[in-house]
C-alpha cells in the first residue's frame, strides 16, 4: 500500500457542524440513558418556562404531562403562560444549537448556552424520527403560531416541516411544546416527580400541575404572589477578565481612550480608579485601546491586578433569600424544625455570587440513613453527579457531629435532616455542559462551607433545648416515682409518725411543682423560634 500525499489526506479534512458533534456526543448534554434523558428534557423545558415567565414579570403556571406510548417511548407536553415567541424566532430557539440571549448576558439566569431545549430536540429527533411540535400565542388579540420542526444536523439549522396561524381558545399568552421520544420512567431520587418538587422548593412563585405516565397528577402550588427580583445585567467586572479576552475588548470598543475604555466598558472603574490602574500600566491614559500592542495589554491585566477595585454589583443576582427558601422547604417537607441563611454577596473570577442554605430537622423523616442533600444552582436543581459537586465535598467537610448528627470522618452525615444549598450567579461554574455539578473554586467552597456551618449552629442551638427539656422531664419522673419510696425510708430511718411522713411527703411534692415550671419554661423557649417564624409568615402572607 502507498504512501498517500498531503494533498490526498487534505481532501478528507472538512467543518463540523456543533448539531453534528452533539449527535455523536449526546452525552455530554445529560442524554446518555434513557431515564436521565427524559428528566434533562423535562429540566430543560420547564426551565425556559421560568425564565421567560420571570423576564416578563409573568407569575409562573406550568403544566408538565407524560404520557407513555409504549415500552420505552414517551410524549412530553410542557405548557407555560410566559410571554410567548415571535414567529421567526421559534424555529431558531427550538431546532438550532447555542441560538439564545443568555449566553453574553450578565445577569442571573437559568440557561446559559443555548443548547438545552434544542439539544432536547435532537435527541427526540434522533430516537423517533419525528419533529417537535411548538405552538405559540404572544398576546389575547393574537393568532397562535403552530410548526413541526426538525433539526438539519449538517448546517445545524431548522427544517419546518408544517407551520400553520391557528386560534387558541382560552389561552391568552404562552407556548407549548410536544416531542416524542425514547426514555424511561421510575420513581426515586432522580426522577422527573423529585425535580419537579425539588423546583417548587426554591421557586415558591411559581404553579407546576404534574400529570406523570401512571396518570397521577400533583399540584405543586406557589407560596407567594411576589415575583423574584428582576437581575439587572451588568458589565465584565476587571478583575474576571483574562489576557484574550482583554485584547478583543480592546479592539471592538467604541471608546477613544484608554481612560474612557475602562470606565465605559468594565463595572466599579471610577475616573480616580481608572487613573490608578493605567499609571500601574504605565499607558497613556490618552492612549487608543485598539492600537495597543499584546505586550501592553498584558501590562494593562497586571496594572488591574494590582489596582483596588470595588467588588461587582449584586443587582445582577436575584437569591431566593433565608425566609422564602424556609417557606418552600415547609411547604413540601413535613419536619419539626427549619432554619436558613443568606450569605453576603461574594465574587469568583470578577463574577459575583451569593450562597444560601437551608435545614429542614426530625418530623417525618428518616434517622437510620444519610441526610438528603438538595443542590441547586439558579434556582434548578441538580440531581446527577452529586459526587463530582463542590457542595457535596463541603458538606462532609464540615464538622457535624457538634451540631446533633452523627457523621464519620468526611462523609456525609447522618439523621433525619434534609438540607438544601443554592448557589445565585451570573455565570455558574459547572463541570460539564449538562450542567450537573459546581466546580471547586476556592472563593465558592469557603462561603459553601460557612453557610452549611451557619445552619449547623441553629441545629445545635434547637437540638440542645431539646436535650434540656428531655433531661427536666426525666428528672420530674424520677421524683414521682420515688416520692412514696422516699418518704417510706425516712419514716423508719427518722422513727417518725403518721404527720411528719404526710410533711415530707408534701415537702417533695413542692420541688416536683417547681420542676414541672422549670419544664414548662424550657418547653416554651424551645417554641419561641416557631411562633417567631409563624408570625413572620402571616405578615408576610399579609404583604403579599
Amino acid at each position: 500500500m502507498g504512501r498517500r500525499t498531503a494533498d490526498e489526506l487534505a481532501k478528507k479534512q472538512r467543518s463540523i457542524s456543533i448539531a453534528e458533534f452533539f449527535e455523536k456526543n449526546r452525552h455530554l448534554l445529560g442524554f446518555d440513558n434513557p431515564r436521565k434523558s427524559l428528566l434533562t428534557t423535562i429540566k430543560e423545558a420547564v426551565d425556559n418556562a421560568l425564565d421567560a415567565c420571570e423576564e416578563a414579570r409573568i407569575l409562573p403556571e406550568i403544566s408538565v404531562e407524560l404520557i407513555q406510548l409504549s415500552d420505552d417511548r414517551f410524549k412530553v407536553i410542557v405548557e407555560d403562560n410566559g410571554p410567548g415567541i415571535i414567529k421567526k424566532q421559534v424555529p431558531k430557539i427550538f431546532a438550532k444549537l447555542l441560538y439564545g440571549s443568555k449566553f453574553h448576558k450578565l445577569a442571573q439566569t437559568r440557561g446559559q448556552q443555548g443548547i438545552g431545549i434544542s439539544a432536547a430536540a435532537l435527541y427526540a429527533q434522533l430516537t423517533t424520527g419525528k419533529p417537535i411540535s411548538i405552538m405559540s400565542k404572544v398576546g389575547p388579540n393574537k393568532k397562535a403560531y403552530h410548526c413541526k420542526l426538525k433539526i438539519n444536523t449538517s448546517t445545524n439549522e431548522p427544517d419546518i416541516m408544517f407551520e400553520k396561524i391557528m386560534d387558541w381558545p382560552g389561552k391568552d399568552h404562552g407556548t407549548r411544546i410536544e416531542m416524542d421520544m425514547e426514555g424511561s420512567y421510575a420513581k426515586g431520587r432522580t426522577s422527573v416527580d423529585a425535580y419537579l418538587k425539588q423546583t417548587a422548593i426554591v421557586n415558591p412563585h411559581t404553579t407546576i400541575i404534574y400529570t406523570n405516565p401512571l396518570a397521577e397528577q400533583y399540584v405543586f402550588a406557589r407560596a407567594t404572589d411576589n415575583l423574584p427580583p428582576e437581575p439587572k445585567e451588568i458589565k465584565p467586572h476587571p478583575y474576571g477578565v483574562e489576557l484574550g479576552r482583554l485584547m478583543h475588548m480592546a479592539e471592538n470598543t467604541y471608546s477613544k481612550t484608554m481612560h474612557q475604555f475602562l470606565q465605559t466598558d468594565f463595572s466599579k472603574v471610577s475616573p480616580s480608579c481608572s487613573k490608578d490602574i493605567l499609571q500601574h500600566a504605565s499607558i497613556l491614559p490618552k492612549a487608543k485601546p485598539k492600537e495597543l500592542t499584546r505586550d501592553q495589554i498584558e501590562m494593562l491585566l497586571k496594572g488591574i491586578n494590582n489596582t483596588k477595585i470595588q467588588n461587582p454589583s449584586t443587582e445582577c443576582i436575584s437569591p431566593i433569600t433565608a425566609l422564602l427558601l424556609e417557606k418552600g422547604l415547609r411547604k413540601e417537607i413535613n419536619a419539626e424544625f427549619y432554619c436558613s441563611t443568606t450569605r453576603p454577596a461574594s465574587v469568583y473570577r470578577g463574577n459575583p455570587f451569593i450562597i444560601e442554605a437551608a435545614l429542614a430537622y426530625g418530623g417525618d423523616q428518616k434517622s437510620d440513613g444519610q441526610i438528603r442533600l438538595l443542590r441547586y444552582a439558579n434556582r434548578v436543581p441538580l440531581q446527577y453527579q452529586q459526587g463530582a459537586c463542590a457542595i457535596t465535598k463541603q458538606l462532609g467537610g464540615v464538622g457535624w457531629k457538634s451540631y446533633g448528627l452523627q457523621q464519620s470522618r468526611s462523609s456525609i452525615p447522618v439523621g433525619p435532616c434534609t438540607i438544601v444549598v443554592h448557589m445565585a450567579s451570573v455565570w455558574v461554574p459547572f463541570t460539564s455542559e449538562s450542567k450537573e455539578a459546581l466546580a471547586h473554586y476556592t472563593d465558592i467552597m469557603k462561603e459553601i462551607r460557612l453557610a452549611l456551618q451557619d445552619v449547623g449552629r441553629q441545629l445545635m442551638a434547637y437540638t440542645n433545648k431539646k436535650n434540656k427539656l428531655k433531661k427536666e422531664l426525666q428528672k420530674r419522673s424520677l421524683i414521682e416515682k420515688y416520692i412514696p419510696h422516699v418518704a417510706d425510708a425516712l419514716k423508719d430511718l427518722m422513727s417518725l409518725n403518721e404527720s411528719d411522713v404526710d410533711q415530707i411527703e408534701e415537702h417533695l411534692a413542692d420541688i416536683l411543682e417547681k420542676t414541672r415550671g422549670t419544664v414548662k419554661e424550657v418547653a416554651e423557649k424551645n417554641s419561641e423560634y416557631d411562633e417567631a417564624f409563624a408570625n413572620i409568615g402571616k405578615e408576610n402572607e399579609k404583604s403579599d
